[in-house]
């Protein structure tokens, strides 16, 4: 990597790192991710977040290692309503598949070979008897037997182990009062601890690229998922079953108020690095907030983020100028687009005295976000308001980009056109040309 690229990256994520530290957050995988031979990249990843002062808590799955016991005992795998039936001898397997991939994970956890990225590294790893189950009982007239449901979590006992700065390492297994064990499906168990421990992030790694999931291209953004757009998913054809159920666990673990779900691919490496530090992620984003990506008005504290935001456009001549001053005295008439509190656009609507015509100005969107309607969602904002000011019309001045303005509704007009206050201070050396669209 050039130098200058590599502090460049590392100071991009500064923010992210501030943000991050001391927060919670819950890692599920699958056992196929853990059958992975790059699976030894995710445990340094892990690692490195906790150095980074993340608290982790990890769930894991084991469905492929249940399978392989079921075939070397020469037993067969019984599925009934997308439960594992779970008798007295595929408990033993489950038992065995499960002790044996955590053991695995533990070690994988514990290295610290100054030849890996693990060097030095130290990580703690805690476990315990945290989830309280109960048998999920007949369901179609099936007897699923040892699969369970789970009635409890310990979070405050998981919470100290993270506060002792500890990773907390949760398996697929409940215990009940009686002292049964009952057989859990990962995902669920993963959004229950997350739910329970009002987790800051759930993420699922999983075997697939959620980006190939049909409805994530036809979504407002290709990287994230609001609420509904996952229930519509949900709701369609295009899905695979286990992907399916991952996105069901997201979508539950959302509504019970987790408030960040990630689904990234186990394929891409460094897909946890990506997604948590930098602006655009690499997975998938179930949202339930909705200031994830939002416009609002602007406050003194968008300054900053507008001023860097026009500055180009300024340079290159498309916009007129303005400095802080002038910006911090304006910015009561901004809207802005925020991406994780960051500004990505923006856009100003300046009223008259004569109250009948405002100036749409300072369109802005940055670059990594443009082609993405975001400059059209502005102007509906902007237009929102000015009805609700009672404006009949709005204006625009542009040298540069009036068919924009045309295929969005505006028309040429004149100067004469303008409200009296604007004519007064019309730069003819400029010679913009003046837009006009009646509301």
């Amino acid at each position: 990597m050039i130098t200058s690229d590599f502090v460049a990256s590392l100071r991009s994520a500064a923010p992210y790192v501030h943000a991050h530290n001391g927060r919670v957050f819950v890692i599920a995988f699958g056992g196929e991710v853990a059958d992975r031979p790059d699976f030894d990249k995710l445990i340094y990843d892990v690692a490195l977040l906790q150095s980074l002062g993340v608290k982790l808590v990890l769930v894991h799955g084991s469905r492929p290692q249940i399978e392989r016991e079921l075939s070397r005992r020469a037993l067969e795998s019984r599925f009934e309503n997308g439960l594992r039936v779970t008798d007295r001898a595929a408990l033993d397997c489950v038992k065995a598949a499960v002790g044996s991939l955590r053991l695995d994970i533990e070690a994988r956890l514990s290295t610290s070979l100054a030849s890996t990225p693990m060097g030095g590294a130290r990580v703690r790893v805690a476990g315990g008897n945290w989830v309280t189950a109960q048998p999920v009982g007949v369901r179609g007239g099936v007897d699923h037997q040892y699969t369970g449901q789970i009635r409890r979590v310990d979070a405050e006992a998981i919470r100290r182990e993270l506060d002792a700065e500890r990773i907390a390492l949760i398996s697929p297994v409940g215990y009940s009062p009686t002292g049964e064990i009952f057989n859990l499906r990962s995902e669920f168990l993963a959004t229950e601890v997350a739910t329970a421990l009002k987790a800051d992030k759930l993420i699922f790694v999983v075997g697939s690229d959620p980006h190939e999931w049909k409805l994530a291209a036809d979504a407002g953004d290709a990287g994230q998922l609001t609420v509904a757009e996952a229930a519509m998913l949900l709701a369609g054809p295009t899905l695979e079953a286990q992907d399916r159920g991952y996105l069901d666990a997201a979508l539950e673990a959302s509504k019970s108020g987790v408030m960040r779900v990630h689904l990234l691919a186990a394929g891409l490496d460094g897909a946890l690095l990506r997604e948590l530090y930098t602006l655009d992620g690499a997975g998938l984003m179930l949202y339930a907030d909705a200031d994830y990506e939002a416009t609002r008005p602007a406050t003194i504290d968008d300054v900053g983020g507008v001023l860097g935001l026009i500055a180009p456009l300024e340079n290159a001549g498309v916009l007129v100028p303005r400095s802080r001053e002038q910006l911090e005295l304006e910015i009561g008439q901004f809207f802005v687009m925020v991406r994780d509190s960051q500004v990505i656009a923006c856009a100003a609507l300046i009223t008259f005295s004569d109250g009948r015509m405002g100036e749409l100005a300072c369109v802005a969107v940055h670059p990594d976000y443009q082609s993405g309607g975001r400059a059209a969602a502005l102007l509906a904002r902007v237009e929102a308001e000015a009805r609700r000011l009672g404006l009949t019309a709005l204006f625009a001045l542009t040298t540069h980009t009036p068919h924009w303005f045309i295929e969005h509704g505006f028309a040429a007009g004149a100067v004469e056109d303008l409200p009296s206050d604007r004519q007064r201070f019309y730069n003819w050396r400029r010679n913009s040309m003046v837009l006009v669209k009646a509301l």
